[in-house]
């Protein structure tokens, strides 16, 4: 790999016009294709053959679109010390219904005081209406969710206070921003400083936004062929950046380091992308067979957005094995410091990481013991929150928003089931005689507040029951309610019996998540520990790689459930609104996680790897590999923690806890667990570390070090005519410690 990596970016560094120009135009054609043939993303989820999904298309069967088309609740209060009821605000009240009812796109607006089905609270002082679409949420346009708004705008020009709620309200995430900003000017200061070079900085910057544009403009394409979750474009600037800008790091600096040793922009760029470049293409691997891995779930939403986050990591790392040693060539001896440029050659590895970086290796590698229990009790202490954390499809809504007050009125005023009702489809010949029945056994169950009589359909084979709980749509008495009708009421000759609407949706969906976690997590470890095992030809080594992540895994999930579940320092993240994590959260998070803790592994114990197989003891090697690799490794966090970070304060609600996550996630597993539990785990296996028996040495081997292009380059003679010319360099003391190879 690392011989054909050489070539690559050879070629690439020698044609870095064609190279340039072919990025560019790429760039061009997928925005283009993101502005004639984008369409809208959902921010609805259902999955296809469970109960309540089935049930929906049913409904739509019988009682038409509007039976199963977005909803929303409108709720009207009257001033302190009035009644919603005295006419002149009644009249008021009546007047918005009808306004609502010949809104575009609004097929029904519910009467809160028809008799027959009133909906007014017990001290007259709130109506409720609901407005219902004909449409699925996903399928209310922009233009339908201002004309409401502004309607209730107008209807609370009377006096009332008018609040709403419901999935037709919600916009899809916005993708470009505040965050996306701050991470950038974070990024940017970080790589100035550790290349001492605004023209690295800047050039880093530049490949990774080019692979970051291409990325979500072709995810922005694709939503106009296939209906895409709107927190997909999210997940993959997030994504495209992080990881664009690390890629694109570890093959600049290891371009920096031969130039120092003496070496030509060509040969430089080459050698970096055959080395570097090596581990860079194993590292994405990873995390594109992590996410691409969600297929494994068997939900299609899920899949959808793991394949297209692929595909952003696949763009990321050919930018940094083509576009980034193309313009390696235009900038050359640019990338380093002013003050290095006409230096003459020296071998600056060997002081790589002297100071604080080598001091920290040689304290946790001679105090092994007291560095790992150090490192295993704290993030063990901040993972103990894990055990409680609890899940949810049902969307929460920003504090201060109208979505947030209309939840409290509603609440306050009419309980908290209003806002989860549950639908009740009998469907079958006698539909309609065993409705009365099912409506009675319901109405005696325990959780249950109201079940509404039966509405037959037109064609006499269907019939709706509308339950509201007596527990809101985050509790767990409401979810054991769904259960309890699934399993007590049965269904008779001629007829079945669903249970369905959004609430039933969102807790099928979640219980199909969190029932997935766990076999995706086996998935993810076992895979982290075969490629471990290919990478290093050891067995303890991916041990330890695998326990660190489960590690990283828990205290990310901790963190994250103290803050935006249990509410702890939540105004300090601007958390928005606390409560149980969104449902595909963890398994995103797993995936993403897993990825790059992999990343980090590869890099930092390759070094360590390459120098043990170079002849130094297991404590040297660690120390080594550390001092040489540590430093870009702590950039390289530094900058997706940045990333990921910058989208908790401003970010979308969907999208803060998973950021959250994968921030904390990427500083505990960097500066924690491969900072510290990793060398000290290795000092203390010592020369087993590295061992690997005898009946696996038939397993290739993932050459991410290049050390077949440094033999290869050590066995041809000096040609000062050669295109590439470093016979002295691949055999000297510098290309044996060269720095920073991952």
């Amino acid at each position: 790999m690392a011989t054909l990596l050489h070539r690559l970016g050879l070629g690439a560094v020698r044609h870095r016009i064609i190279v340039t120009v072919v990025w560019l135009l790429a760039l061009l054609a997928v925005a283009f294709g993101a502005v004639k043939l984008s369409g809208e993303t959902v921010n609805t989820f259902r999955i296809p053959g469970q109960e309540s999904t089935t049930a929906l298309d049913l409904m739509k069967d019988q009682f038409g679109d509007a039976s199963a088309g977005a909803r929303v609740q409108v709720v009207f209060e009257a001033p302190a010390g009035q009644k919603i009821t005295d006419p002149a605000l009644a009249g008021q009240v009546a007047q918005s219904v009808a306004t609502f009812g010949k809104l575009p796109g609004v097929a029904v607006a519910s009467d809160p005081f028809d008799q027959r089905s009133p909906a007014v609270s017990r001290d007259l002082s709130t109506a409720l209406t609901t407005v219902t679409y004909g449409v699925q949420p996903s399928e209310v346009t922009d233009e339908e969710r201002a004309a409401i708004t502004e309607a209730l705008a107008q209807a609370r020009q009377g006096g009332l206070t008018v609040e709403a709620r419901g999935e037709a309200l919600s916009n899809p995430a916005d993708v470009g921003g505040a965050s996306e900003l701050i991470g950038v000017v974070v990024a940017l200061i970080v790589l100035a400083l550790s290349y001492g070079s605004l023209v690295a900085a800047g050039m880093n910057l530049l490949t990774a936004i080019v692979g970051v544009g291409i990325g979500v403009a072709g995810i922005t394409t694709l939503s106009g062929f296939v209906q895409l979750q709107s927190t997909t474009p999210i997940l993959a600037v997030m994504l495209g950046l992080a990881v664009g800008i690390d890629y694109a790091l570890f093959i600049v600096t290891r371009f920096r380091h031969e130039l120092r040793a003496g070496k030509d922009v060509e040969s430089a760029a080459a050698y970096a992308v055959g080395t570097a470049g090596s581990a860079v293409v194993t590292a994405g691997l990873t995390v594109v067979i992590a996410l691409a891995g969600l297929s494994v779930v068997g939900i299609p939403f899920l899949t959808e957005m793991g394949l297209a986050a692929s595909a952003t990591i696949v763009v990321a790392v050919l930018v940094a094995i083509t576009l980034v040693p193309a313009i390696l060539g235009f900038i050359g001896r640019k990338a380093l410091p002013r003050k290095l440029r006409d230096a003459p050659p020296a071998d600056d590895t060997v002081t790589e990481g002297r100071g604080f970086i080598r001091g920290w290796a040689h304290t946790v590698t001679r105090r092994p013991v007291a560095s790992l229990l150090v490192a295993l009790v704290a993030l063990g202490v901040i993972a103990l929150p894990f055990f409680k954390m609890q899940t949810t499809l049902a969307q929460r809504s920003a504090e201060g928003s109208t979505q947030a007050k209309a939840d409290a009125l509603i609440e306050a005023r009419f309980g908290p089931g209003v806002s989860a009702p549950l639908l009740i489809l009998v469907d079958g010949p006698n539909a309609v005689a065993y409705a009365t029945t099912v409506q009675q056994q319901i109405a005696t169950l325990p959780g249950v507040a109201l079940a509404t009589p039966a509405q037959p359909a037109q064609s006499g084979s269907a019939a709706l029951i509308t339950v509201i709980p007596a527990s809101g749509a985050e509790d767990q008495k409401t979810v054991d309610l769904v259960h309890g009708i699934r399993d007590k009421i049965a269904d008779s000759d001629g007829a079945k019996v669903y249970v369905t609407g959004q609430t039933a949706i969102s807790i099928d969906v979640s219980q199909k998540l969190n029932d997935a976690l766990p076999v995706y997590l086996a998935l993810v470890v076992g895979l982290a520990f075969v490629l471990l095992v290919l990478v290093f030809r050891s067995l303890l080594v991916p041990v330890v790689g695998v326990l660190g992540f489960l590690l990283t895994i828990g205290s990310a999930f901790g963190a994250t459930v103290a803050v935006f579940q249990w509410g702890w320092l939540a105004d300090v993240v601007n958390a928005g609104s606390t409560g149980p994590i969104i449902s595909l959260a963890p398994i995103i998070i797993v995936g993403i996680l897993f990825g790059l803790a992999m990343d980090y592994q590869v890099f930092l114990v390759s070094r360590m790897h390459e120098a043990h197989a170079h002849g130094a003891s297991p404590r040297d090697a660690i120390v080594t590999g550390f001092r040489q690799a540590a430093p870009v490794v702590l950039a390289a966090a530094t900058i997706m923690f940045a990333v990921f970070a910058a989208f908790v304060p401003e970010g979308n609600d969907t999208v803060k806890p998973i950021a959250f996550a994968l921030a904390v996630g990427i500083a505990f597993d960097a500066f924690v667990i491969r900072m510290i539990a990793v060398p000290a785990a290795l000092a203390l296996l010592g020369r087993s570390a590295w061992w690997l028996p005898s009946w696996l040495r038939w397993l290739p081997e993932l050459d991410v070090e290049g050390a077949a292009l440094e033999r290869k380059a050590s066995a041809v003679p000096a040609e000062p005519s050669a295109p590439v010319v470093e016979p002295s360099a691949a055999g000297s003391a510098a290309d044996e410690t060269r720095s920073a190879s991952v």
